[in-house]
């Protein structure tokens, strides 16, 4: 039987997932029955119910599955909500904000026997697959650290896309939207992947630094050291406010050998065969779990996420210092609004030095940097 697809934030990124499931429908692998937004939906094709609410959407369609693509501090009740309905999910990354919440959502889950599929779409490229099984085979030998490192610019549209951009919270509701748990969210998953396949065990520390080159409330710019209970460490050293684009690079370094992946391309060099090609879709993939489980497991289970929620949960929990504004003596501003960039000078060198060194900037004598914040993540984890 065909799955019956409902989507629920049908505008801004939804309109990606539209695209997807147009294509997938083509080939008859699913069927789009509702899509539902608080703002207007353009565009909507034939026979196809529109909805400002999704309890309303899920009480007139009874879709089979439902993506979620909505403001992240929104996911976790509408999530419940299809479960309860009797829906499998697909969920943007970042999935909800703690780890009760992530507790919560896996136990109604559970008991409600459905899926749940977070949206780390690059966990399903092949090249990523081959990295983390070389790993998981020992043929880097002993891996002591993993590094991510991302340049990216953000302009100042990016921030006026949504009354949540930029925010710590809203309603008291925690904002995900820092550059390490949104925009560079895939950076941190690939590498907490690898760090899974190398069997460091789960996070126990964080040290980090965060910071900021414009009027908002998270970070544009941010650098984590997160040490594993089996003693690997592991650098994210990301920034919005970049110079020479780095599309994304996770650098795994054991003792015997090296590799690095480009996980948007899905890039790989590191020794040995080459990795294959593709990537499998999330959503074909979960279609494909529904009929057959153990043939088809789950790309990126919610379980497969709960470190990253850790992570998540330690960067912008409420008792986390603001991130720090980065001297204007540092900063230059390109374009006009709205697409003016804010730009950090030396910016490229920092990251590639921390991802190099496994220092924090401050650590490593950097002029507009201050020190790091730590926070024990066993708590967390236990």
């Amino acid at each position: 039987m065909t799955a019956r697809v409902a989507l629920v934030g049908a505008n801004g990124h939804g309109r990606a997932h539209r695209r997807r499931i147009a294509e997938l429908e083509a080939g008859g692998v699913l069927r789009l029955v509702a899509l539902a937004d608080v703002q207007p939906i353009d565009e909507v094709p034939p026979g196809v119910a529109t909805f400002a609410d999704h309890r309303a959407l899920l009480a007139a369609t009874r879709p089979d599955i439902v993506v979620i693509c909505t403001p992240p501090h929104t996911h976790l009740a509408i999530a419940l909500d299809a479960l309860d309905a009797g829906c499998d999910l697909l969920l943007e990354k970042p999935p909800v904000p703690t780890r009760a919440a992530h507790a919560i959502l896996e136990a109604a889950a559970a008991e409600a026997g459905r899926s749940c599929q977070v949206g780390f779409q690059a966990l399903g490229s092949l090249a990523a697959r081959h990295l983390f099984d070389a790993v998981g085979a020992g043929l880097l030998g002993t891996v002591g650290a993993v590094a991510t490192v991302a340049s990216w610019r953000r302009d100042d549209a990016y921030y006026a896309r949504a009354p949540w951009s930029g925010r710590r919270s809203v309603d008291g509701r925690p904002v995900l939207d820092g550059a390490l748990v949104n925009p560079l969210a895939h950076a941190v998953m690939q590498s907490l992947a690898v760090a899974a396949a190398a069997g460091a065990g789960h996070p126990v520390l964080l040290e980090a630094e965060r910071y900021r080159t414009r009027d908002i409330e998270v970070d544009d710019t941010a650098f984590a050291r997160i040490t594993f209970g089996g003693g690997l460490r592991l650098m994210a050293a990301v920034t919005l406010a970049g110079e020479d684009f780095i599309p994304g690079e996770v650098m795994v370094t054991g003792s015997a050998g090296r590799a690095v992946l480009e996980y948007p391309t899905d890039r790989l060099v590191m020794p040995g065969a080459a990795a294959p090609a593709g990537r499998i879709d999330l959503l074909e993939n979960l279609i494909a779990h529904r009929r057959d489980p153990g043939r088809h497991p789950l790309v990126a289970p919610l379980a497969r996420t709960a470190d990253f929620t850790t992570v998540v949960q330690a960067l912008a929990g409420a008792g986390v210092p603001a991130p720090h504004l980065v001297d204007e003596a540092f900063v230059t501003s390109v374009g006009a609004p709205p697409g003016r960039v804010r730009v950090i000078g030396g910016i490229n060198a920092v990251l590639r030095e921390a991802a190099e060194t496994m220092r924090l900037p401050a650590e490593s004598g950097v002029a507009w940097a201050v020190p790091a914040f730590t926070e024990s993540l066993l708590q967390t984890t236990g």
